[in-house]
């Protein structure tokens, strides 16, 4: 085993080295790092034409080394980067269960969803899903910390049947407490918010799976498939058929107002 092992080592290290020798035929290999500093701070300010282009010029970039095979060596790129991506979630308290079910199903999607001939659209829909992703575990930055606290736990326990009620619970303060800082602070309602924060997330399931409207409906707690229907019409301005069937309609989010408010 140790001499397996031995082995295994002392050849890559001789091509370590032999890469070391013809890396300075290929123009722009020096920057292949700094772009990949710049992708990660433009997905993780939400920039997202931006990351697109960057990643572009990575790829430029490889396809220069590997020439005919770069399809391939995108293809590995794409999982290393959603690594990268995933521990950058854990760094914003993301829980490293959701963190590595991110990772999973982006290396499941890279592996058996990217065709050859559709890579670049493959690289743009990723960084969509990077973003998409990543806007609603931003670490909100109102001056009050309960607020802050309560659009967390929002996010990573949005499948629960949350109500005003468990979770001022859970914060051992009283409702009316409760509903009075998050508007002042939020400028809606907290029942709005909880109910803008399931539109957002079952727009995925929308538009990502197979699964009825009726139990994406159930699955965030609506309590009924027609209150579903209404409440995702007056945010998105059409009904959930109608976003899963006409691909061109734009995911809705919610702008968090950028005012802050002295905390009470």
């Amino acid at each position: 085993m140790q001499l397996h092992q031995y082995s295994i080592s002392e050849t890559i290290s001789k091509r370590y080295f032999q890469e070391i020798d013809n890396i300075n035929q290929y123009a722009g290999i020096e920057d292949f790092f700094v772009l990949e500093s710049r992708l990660i701070f433009e997905v993780y300010h939400l920039e997202v034409a931006k990351a697109k282009k960057t990643l572009h010029e990575i790829i430029d970039i490889l396809s220069v080394r590997f020439g005919k095979q770069v399809i391939k060596v995108v293809r590995s790129y794409f999982v290393t980067l959603s690594s990268i991506v995933a521990r950058k979630l854990l760094d914003n308290q993301v829980p490293s269960k959701k963190a590595f079910a991110f990772n999973l199903a982006c290396a499941d999607m890279i592996e058996n969803k990217m065709k050859d001939a559709e890579f670049l659209q493959f690289a743009d829909d990723l960084i969509d899903f990077y973003v998409y992703f990543i806007a609603d575990r931003k670490q909100p930055t109102f001056r009050h910390q309960t607020v802050n606290k309560v659009i967390m736990y929002i996010n990573d326990e949005l499948e629960n049947d949350l109500t005003v009620e468990s979770i001022a619970a859970n914060f051992h303060i009283s409702t009316s407490h409760l509903s009075r800082i998050f508007r002042e602070h939020v400028g809606i309602t907290l029942v709005e918010y909880l109910n803008v924060r399931r539109v957002e997330e079952s727009q995925y399931y929308l538009r990502h799976t197979n699964k009825s409207i009726t139990s994406i409906s159930d699955q965030f707690h609506f309590c009924n498939q027609s209150y579903f229907t209404r409440i995702f019409k007056k945010y998105t301005g059409v009904t959930p058929k109608h976003f899963r069937d006409e691909l061109h309609h734009e995911f809705f989010r919610f702008e968090i107002p950028e005012v802050e408010y002295e905390s009470v």
